[in-house]
């Protein structure tokens, strides 16, 4: 069973994707597979659609990356669920491939290719129209948790749609800010996220 559920990750949703993150979501697949174990009964979430937006300030000019190459994983169990997120550095476009490769290079995108994303949420919250999720994120090379970050949700059947900002900042992840005409960009870099999860199971 743990070969065919590594399988189904692997290659119906993450494809050719690091193998950090495939070993991250096997470990995910364990989780659901003890709890098979148990005798309880799950539920599933998979990404179905996302974007995700970075902004970035600067006295001359503002700059916003999107992508649209997120991918995630749910398991409910217990009354606890745990997300899982992952999108590509190299994914978000600028509109400009000169500052997108430059950013990558800061980023150490080369390193690091990945941002994830994890956070564990009540399985109560599901009907709510606010979450305030803890967040833990990992960017070039460093983990930062988020605290009681507000998430809107709207559902709609099988769907839930969730939008929100997350606050980064460029010191958090201890990258050192670019400039133009000697002058830095501002230290916040927030992260706008649209996403729509579809209930599997």
């Amino acid at each position: 069973e743990l070969q065919m559920v590594g399988a189904n990750f692997s290659c119906e949703l993450f494809g050719e994707l690091n193998p950090k993150l495939l070993f991250a979501l096997v470990a995910v697949a364990l989780t659901l597979i003890a709890a098979r174990d148990c005798g309880a009964q799950d539920s599933q979430w998979a990404l179905e659609q996302s974007t995700l937006t970075y902004h970035v300030s600067h006295p001359l000019h503002q700059v916003e990356g999107v992508s649209h190459e997120a991918r995630g994983k749910g398991v409910c169990h217990a009354g606890e669920c745990d997300f899982l997120i992952a999108v590509a550095v190299k994914s978000f476009d600028s509109g400009d491939s000169n500052r997108d490769l430059h950013m990558q290079q800061v980023t150490k995108a080369g390193q690091f290719p990945l941002v994830t994303v994890r956070t564990r949420l009540p399985e109560t919250l599901a009907g709510a129209a606010t979450i305030n999720a803890d967040l833990e994120v990992e960017f070039a090379g460093q983990t930062v948790q988020y605290k009681q970050v507000p998430l809107q949700q709207v559902t709609e059947g099988n769907q839930v749609r969730i939008t929100g900002a997350i606050p980064t900042k460029v010191s958090d992840f201890k990258i050192d800010p670019p400039s133009l005409f000697t002058v830095a960009i501002k230290n916040d870099i927030p992260v706008r996220v649209e996403m729509t999860w579809q209930r599997e199971k």
